[in-house]
């Protein structure tokens, strides 16, 4: 009787530890949720919104262009995030001329911008090997790569994976990979 009395305390205990390690651990390399604090992604995230990002992806695969991206800007302390869509990959040319973003000199079609037009003129900047363009969604109102320059790879925190708040709007983003004009 006393066994089994101390072996069900040692599954409680164990089972204790191992929800306390996923509570603490999975934020630090799985995912973690994260508050929209800025209008910079209109229409695509709004202020308060709540998204998830996952951690994981980047450690086996690329970022691509049309993710949602969470990350520390450069010369900035590490308890800032942005949260930009990359629009530039390595080795490419990113110029912003007329109103329009062109990548090698072609014209990178945008269907997830409400207002087309694109302010500012920018490069043509050629990208390092470890180097992204980023760039908010409400392109009006967004500090990003025309402002600081290119991130590279290490300041990337992850990929928005859903957006959890408010509820009614909760989806899977579907990180649709963006085409150049042809």
């Amino acid at each position: 009787m006393k066994k089994q009395w101390v072996k069900e305390i040692l599954e409680f205990l164990t089972s204790i530890l191992i929800a306390i390690l996923i509570t603490f651990l999975a934020p630090l390399y799985l995912f973690q949720p994260y508050k929209v604090e800025m209008g910079s992604m209109l229409p695509t995230l709004h202020n308060n919104d709540r998204i998830m990002i996952n951690k994981i992806t980047y450690r086996f695969a690329r970022p691509q262009r049309g993710d949602i991206v969470v990350f520390n800007p450069p010369n900035k302390t590490e308890d800032i995030h942005y949260i930009k869509r990359i629009v530039g990959l390595p080795g490419e040319s990113i110029q912003v001329k007329n109103g329009k973003v062109y990548i090698n000199q072609i014209e990178l079609i945008e269907p997830y911008l409400s207002k087309t037009d694109t302010p500012g003129f920018v490069g043509p900047v050629l990208l390092k090997e470890d180097e992204y363009f980023v760039m908010g969604d409400h392109r009006n109102n967004s500090m990003d790569s025309r402002d600081f320059g290119a991130i590279t790879r290490d300041k990337i925190q992850g990929k928005t994976m859903c957006l959890l708040w408010p509820m009614k709007d909760f989806h899977v983003f579907s990180h649709e990979q963006y085409d150049l004009e042809k």
